[in-house]
């Protein structure tokens, strides 16, 4: 973050004065709430890693899996928007500690399930406890950069997915295969309670962490409150029409958005939870290795985010940068039937085909506010959000009646593929470059 910024300013010496002050926010903000979306994803992700131990103990079917898996999605929809009008009225401090107890309360109580339905509540509630944490986080980041900053600081923040999900893997077998039986609980049991707790324990931290806004930070002093105040006040510019919900729900590229980001979050939303099983199918069987080998994606989709990042910011192009990540991965989920039997070809589509869906996603949240005004832009990112976060809820069921119904996860990853195909082709054909050309300025 050293390196110059345009923050409209009066003065050089003001200019630079500036900058010490956003350092300083981002130094106390900023590794708070990584390591905060770090745990939300492991948290997540840990279910994928516990279905391996855990089906026979509680009769989980795939099907019952799946519709577990995609419940989830369905409770945070149900109340991202309503968390995120609570979070206006009480402040972030209180919503996020409130959220991360919640979430972690939900993730120990989820290791003393006894049954497939009891699971799936459980997933269901954890939806409702996580809802509104990553745009609330999103609207609270608002509150402290302007947009000429805003970019960079949520780009490292959402890089807290990818390296969780390096971490995840290994830290699900390392823990399921040496904290079983610890307090007479089973290897699946440890890992929900040794995973859920931290993010409670984060949650208490940040009560006496986080400040709702610059005017309440007593690590900054009046002249740095000032400066800041300047600094966003300035960087909001003249955009003061503000849009309503019903205009845009009016805009038809709300939807055509909503539809591409709903076959990119198909394909890394599916990877994402069924990955450890994909590799037992290779036919591995030790938990460390799946688990390693489950965090390669992830490993390869984080230098891809920064690679796609930095070749389409120089290039100002974002389409082809999105498109053809996805065709990528389409192909390598098509090729993983005929390569079954061949463990490291299917290890490596597996990978490059993950990290391909996950790197592209990642840059797709660059199209949207380059489609809508800056006043639309938050409602029309929620509305798009929703749309793509649905994707969660169907593809879940579908991969997992597919897996029940044929035994095998290939066809599930073939259909995958096919609608990974039509989000690339929509946004190709749907949203043409001089949409996005428009507003590049902003």
């Amino acid at each position: 973050m050293n390196d110059a910024v345009a923050i409209p300013v009066t003065s050089d010496a003001e200019a630079l004065e500036t900058r010490e002050v956003f350092r300083k926010v981002i130094l106390r903000l900023l590794p708070y709430l990584f390591l905060a979306y770090g745990l939300n994803t492991i948290d997540r992700l840990n279910v994928s890693f516990a279905k391996l131990r855990m089906a026979e103990d509680i009769a989980l079917t795939d099907a019952a899996y799946g519709i577990g898996a995609g419940i989830f999605y369905l409770g945070y929809i149900l109340f991202e928007v309503p968390s995120n009008m609570y979070l206006q009225r009480i402040g972030a401090r209180a919503t996020l500690t409130r959220i991360m107890v919640l979430w972690g309360l939900v993730t120990v109580a989820t290791a003393f399930v006894t049954t497939a339905n009891q699971l799936i509540v459980a997933r269901f509630f954890l939806g409702v406890a996580e809802a509104g944490f990553f745009p609330g986080v999103i609207l609270y980041l608002t509150y402290w950069f302007p947009p000429a900053l805003r970019a960079r600081i949520t780009a490292v923040f959402l890089m807290a997915a990818m390296i969780a999900g390096v971490v995840s893997g290994p830290l699900a077998g390392w823990i399921m295969t040496h904290l079983h039986g610890w307090m007479g609980l089973r290897d699946w049991q440890v890992l929900f309670v040794v995973e859920g707790i931290p993010a409670m324990l984060l949650g208490v931290f940040g009560w006496f962490w986080l400040v709702d806004k610059p005017a309440d930070a007593r690590w900054l002093t009046a002249r740095q409150k000032q400066l800041l105040t300047n600094a966003l006040a300035q960087g909001r510019g003249a955009d003061t029409a503000k849009a309503t919900l019903g205009e845009v729900l009016r805009n038809p590229r709300v939807y055509i958005a909503g539809l591409v980001f709903f076959c990119l979050y198909s394909g890394s939303n599916t990877v994402s939870y069924w990955m450890p099983t994909l590799i037992r199918g290779f036919g591995v069987d030790d938990l460390k290795v799946i688990g390693s080998l489950a965090s390669l994606p992830y490993l390869m989709a984080l230098i891809g985010m920064y690679l796609l990042a930095r070749s389409s910011d120089k290039r100002l192009e974002r389409r082809w940068h999105v498109a053809v990540p996805v065709l990528v991965s389409a192909a390598c989920f098509a090729m993983l039937g005929p390569a079954q039997g061949h463990l490291a070809f299917s290890v490596a589509l597996m990978t490059v085909g993950a990290a391909s869906a996950l790197a592209s996603l990642s840059l797709f949240w660059t199209i949207p506010p380059a489609l809508l005004t800056p006043s639309a832009a938050a409602v029309g990112i929620a509305v798009i959000s929703c749309i793509g976060g649905m994707a969660g809820v169907i593809s879940q069921v579908v991969v997992g009646a597919i897996k029940s119904a044929t035994g095998s996860l290939y066809l599930a990853f073939d259909v995958i593929a096919a609608v990974l195909v039509v989000g690339a082709v929509l946004l190709l054909v749907a949203i043409p470059a001089r949409q996005l050309q428009e507003r590049s300025g902003h």
